[in-house]
């Protein structure tokens, strides 16, 4: 969310315009900006605050791949 430049947020905004089909899971540990509302009106898959164990990150990326997977048409 605190990068040089762009937040989190207007990034994955830009991406979302330019790939739609490509989801996006935000992991932040600055949440003043960004709410799990917030975050699924963007287009944002998931919100994770960090520190966030490699585990839980892992089950993260399998249900949203698993989600974009099932909600793909063919």
């Amino acid at each position: 969310m605190t990068m040089p430049g762009m937040t989190g947020d207007k990034l994955a905004s830009e991406h979302i315009r330019i790939s739609p089909h490509i989801p996006i899971i935000l992991c932040t540990g600055y949440s003043k900006r960004i709410s799990p509302e917030k975050a699924t009106a963007i287009g944002i898959k998931r919100l994770r605050m960090k520190p966030l164990p490699k585990g839980e990150l892992a089950k993260t990326v399998r249900a949203v791949l698993d989600e974009t997977k099932n909600s793909t048409p063919g």
